[in-house]
C-alpha cells in the first residue's frame, strides 16, 4: 500500500519534530511529535511548534525517538509492500534515520520502497488545512497525488 510522508524538523538538517504517515485506503493515520529540542530555530518556533497539536485525540505525543521508531514498524507490519511517498528528499531523509534505533541497528520494517514526487506548482503547507502540521500536510499531498 502507498503511505503519504511529510515531517517536520528543526531547520535545514535539525531534528525531527514530528512525523506522519497517511494511507492511500482507510482511514488508519500514523501521526506522533517528539520532543522538542533545546534550541529551536525561529521560523520553526512560530510557524510549526503552535500546530504541533491539531490532530485528532488519542495520538501519542512527545515519544522517544525510539518509541516513534518502534511505533512506525508497528503501524507498517503487516503491509509486505509499504510505498512510502513524499514530495521532499528531507521527509525521506529524516524517516529513514527514525528507522536507526543504534549503531547497525534498526526496527523491523520489510519490504520498504520510496517514491520521491516532484511537484512544481504544488505545496503541502499551501494546500493543508493545517499548514506546517505534519498530519495535515501529508493528507494535503495525498489528495494531491489520488485526486480526490
Amino acid at each position: 500500500m502507498r503511505y503519504f510522508l511529510d515531517t517536520e524538523f528543526n531547520g535545514f538538517g535539525g531534528a525531527l519534530i514530528s512525523i506522519a504517515l497517511v494511507p492511500e485506503e482507510g482511514d488508519q493515520e500514523f501521526y506522533t511529535s517528539l520532543p522538542l529540542p533545546d534550541e529551536i530555530h525561529p521560523w520553526v518556533e512560530q510557524k510549526v511548534v503552535p500546530y504541533l497539536r491539531h490532530v485528532p485525540q488519542g495520538v501519542d505525543y512527545h515519544l522517544t525517538r525510539e518509541d516513534a521508531a518502534f511505533h512506525v514498524a508497528k503501524y507498517l507490519e503487516g503491509d509486505s509492500d509499504p510505498v512510502i511517498i513524499a514530495d521532499w528528499p528531507e521527509d525521506v531523509a529524516q524517516f529513514c534515520m527514525l528507522l536507526l534505533t543504534g549503531p547497525g541497528e534498526m526496527v523491523n520494517v520489510e519490504g520498504l520502497r520510496f517514491e520521491l514526487l516532484r511537484t512544481p506548482g504544488f505545496s503541502s503547507a499551501a494546500n493543508s488545512r493545517v499548514p506546517h502540521n505534519a498530519l495535515h500536510d501529508a493528507r494535503a499531498l495525498k489528495v494531491f497525488y489520488c485526486g480526490e
